[in-house]
This record gives C-alpha cells, sequence and structure tokens, in this order.
C-alpha cells in the first residue's frame, strides 16, 4: 500500500490524499518508487478543478516525478536507476505522481543528472524545465547576452523564478515583472536587475509601443503577452508558455509585420526526448543550486491539496516539492 493524491468525479469532483495498492496503477513498462513530486500550475488547475485538464478518471495527480525504478520491462531502465519524468500526459490520462509509486513508460523517462538530488529535480519540475526551453528557444532564435533587457513575465512563478536566475547566470540583463511588490528583494535575489509592476502589461494596449525588450519569457499569456510583443524590439522574440491571465491572444499582427518579432510558442508537455535530454544538461550546467533552494519550499503529500489552493489564488512563489514518501 501507498499514498496518493487521487482525482475523482464519481460522485462529483474530489479530491483526496488516501491508501492505494499496486492495482491501481495504470498499464507501463517502468515501475518508478517516486520520492518527490512537486506542483505545477496545471497540477493546480486539476487538484482545484479550475479547468479540465484531467480527461481519465480515476486519476493520480502530479505531472512530475523523480525516484528510482523498481521493475522495468524497458530496455533502457534497470532497478535502481534514478530518473526523472515530465508531462507526456500524466497526470491528464495517465496515472501521475503525486504519490509513493508510478507505472510509466519508459519512452518518457530521462535519466536524472548527477548534480541533481529526486528533491531538486522536483523543485525544478515542469515549471523549470520549461523555463529552461524558454531560453534555449531564444538562443535558437539568436538572442545573446548584451543584446538588451529580457523581460521575464510571472517572475514569482515556477517558470518565471526559474528563468529570471537561468537569464541572469547567461548575463542577460533581465527585467521581472510581478504583481507583488513585497517580492521585489526576491526577485533581484534571484537576479533581477530591476522589477515592474505586472499592471503596466495586463490591461489592453496599443498594436505597437515603444521598442524596449530584446526579448521575452513569458507564462502569463492574454494581454500581457500581447503587450510584450508590442514593446519587443526589431528582430526579437518573445516565448509563450502559459496562460495565467488567459489563453486569450487579444492582439493584431502588427510587431510580426512591422517590426519583425518572432513569437516562439514552447511545449513541455510532448517535448521530444533528445531536446529533453538537452534541458536537463543544460539545468545542471547553468542553475545555481542555492538560488534553486532559495526558491523552493517543501511540503508533505496531504499537505498538496491545500497547496494547490494557494497556488491557484496566487500565494505561492518560486517552487513546491512534495515529498510523496511517509
Amino acid at each position: 500500500m501507498f499514498k496518493a493524491l487521487v482525482l475523482d468525479k464519481s460522485e462529483g469532483f474530489r479530491a483526496e490524499v488516501r491508501e492505494v495498492d499496486d492495482s491501481f496503477l495504470p498499464d507501463g513498462d517502468v515501475t518508478v518508487a517516486i520520492d518527490y513530486s512537486t506542483l505545477n500550475y496545471k497540477d493546480g488547475l486539476a487538484i482545484t478543478n479550475r479547468l479540465p485538464v484531467v480527461r481519465s478518471w480515476p486519476m493520480v495527480a502530479g505531472i512530475d516525478g523523480a525516484g528510482t525504478v523498481i521493475e522495468s520491462r524497458h530496455p533502457a531502465w534497470k532497478a535502481g536507476d534514478r530518473v526523472v519524468l515530465n508531462g507526456f500526459g500524466v497526470a491528464e490520462v495517465h496515472k501521475g505522481c503525486l504519490a509513493g509509486k508510478a507505472r510509466l513508460k519508459g519512452d518518457w523517462l530521462v535519466r536524472l543528472p548527477d548534480a541533481f538530488t529526486p528533491r531538486q529535480a522536483m523543485a525544478i519540475g515542469t515549471a523549470g524545465y520549461t523555463a529552461m526551453l524558454s531560453v534555449l528557444a531564444l538562443e535558437r532564435h539568436g538572442i545573446q547576452a548584451g543584446d538588451g533587457e529580457v523581460l521575464v513575465t510571472g517572475a514569482t512563478g515556477g517558470v518565471g523564478s526559474v528563468a529570471v536566475a537561468l537569464l541572469h547566470k547567461l548575463g542577460h540583463r533581465v527585467v521581472a515583472a510581478t504583481g507583488k511588490a513585497s517580492e521585489a528583494d526576491y526577485l533581484k535575489q534571484l537576479g533581477a536587475e530591476s522589477v515592474i509592476d505586472r499592471a503596466e502589461l495586463s490591461a489592453p494596449g496599443k498594436p505597437l509601443q515603444t521598442e524596449r525588450w530584446a526579448a521575452v519569457v513569458d507564462a502569463v499569456g492574454s494581454h500581457t503577452l500581447v503587450n510584450a510583443c508590442a514593446q519587443t524590439r526589431y528582430g526579437g522574440a518573445v516565448t509563450a508558455c502559459g496562460l495565467a491571465q488567459g489563453a486569450d491572444l487579444p492582439g493584431t499582427v502588427m510587431p510580426f509585420i512591422l517590426r519583425s518579432v518572432a513569437l516562439l510558442g514552447v511545449d513541455s508537455v510532448m517535448a521530444p526526448l533528445a531536446l529533453r535530454q538537452q534541458a536537463w544538461a543544460r539545468l545542471a550546467k547553468d542553475l545555481d543550486p542555492a538560488l534553486l533552494q532559495s526558491m523552493t519550499t517543501e511540503i508533505g503529500l496531504d499537505e498538496a491539496i491545500d497547496a494547490a489552493g494557494k497556488l491557484m489564488r496566487g500565494e505561492v512563489r518560486g517552487r513546491i516539492v512534495v515529498r510523496t514518501q511517509g
């Protein structure tokens, strides 16, 4: 028996931590003892039933997991291997990792870099891995340190916090946008050169605005993303990976056709294995472990439902690691 955070809709929506056994696990060729999971924005949406993230019921929440292989029928993995899982529909159509065990497909797994413990890997989680995918997308576009200011929206969130730390480490001048003025010192500790109020970006604005940003990492969407594009300098790039403000894109094509701004979509769920491995290798190289620790809060599995509510209410900064054993 082991504990799992189970989401059920058989008699109305319910989220609860309860004891289950191996018969509750889904099909898969690798069984993993999950040491740590985490809470990302998508986890919060699922656990609070805010949006229809879950498409198969009952579901074990948790799109991320890190731990040790117990059993494997997959040629790439054997008992004792340390692995990390991000996405691939886990906790949406395949039971997830907010549990003591998970049964997964070996093709979804990445070997845990030696630089990280399972706890550190989950302090990164999908949010931090997505931040690294965003940085890689900017680099593929040709954005380099010294090109100018880089804006990070939703900066106190998981994606934003890791993005600020990564971009600073790589030599960029980072401007963080947040609605939490009290967190300015936190963001500057991570590497932000300055902090602006998210209200400067969150209302409808002109199709073209004063050019400022060499690049943008956006996890917010809606008017914030549109205004960020409208303020991006000629030839700059904007990555889009989230919808905290909304999934709409209420803008015009003006920044793209008059300033040659590139809007780069970043998907973490189905990213190919080679890109995942590159992202984790770069995280091991470019993310300061001390800064990662400073943005991380650890909780037990029994606290995860309450924490998901706080995440949705904007009461959480940085990353939440969830201890799944014990």
